[in-house]
């Protein structure tokens, strides 16, 4: 017999960096969990991924178990690390920050593609990360400028 969900939780946490305080210990206390043992969890599982944010989808159960997926890390924070940037431009249009090579952006499309809508296919997969790139003010290289 399968277990009854009681709650689903998404939540973007640091790898390797789970801990009670706020925002993961209010969202798992109010459902029973034992903090602690996600915490110790996560942290074990995303070991060698520090410096990246994690979504997490978090499935509660009844009897107050949990089961966990951990997706890919966003990709306005894989180009942010591709470029070497601390955050995105404010005047994406008219400011440009920091470029990646099309190289790079096919490596994040890889790292995204099975979080993607795209059914594998990876010239669709570029195409959301290029968009995401230019909506934060970075130039793609071997791009034309308008």
């Amino acid at each position: 017999m399968a277990k009854e969900v009681v709650a689903k939780v998404k939540l973007q946490i640091p790898a390797g960096q789970a801990n009670p305080a706020p925002p993961i210990g209010p969202a798992l206390g109010q459902h029973g969990v034992n903090i602690m043992g996600f915490c110790k969890e996560f942290n074990e599982k995303t070991k060698g991924k520090e410096g990246l944010i994690l979504p997490i989808v978090l499935t509660i159960y009844k009897n107050k178990s949990f089961d966990f997926i951990i997706k890919s890390p966003p990709a306005a924070v894989l180009l942010k690390k591709a470029c070497g940037l601390a955050k995105a431009s404010g005047n994406a249009g008219k400011e440009k920050i920091g470029e990646v090579s099309k190289e790079d952006l096919e490596e994040i499309a890889k790292t995204k593609i099975k979080d993607l809508n795209v059914r594998g296919d990876l010239a669709a997969a570029m195409s959301i990360i290029e968009g995401t790139a230019r909506s934060m003010g970075i130039k793609i290289k071997n791009e034309k400028t308008k």
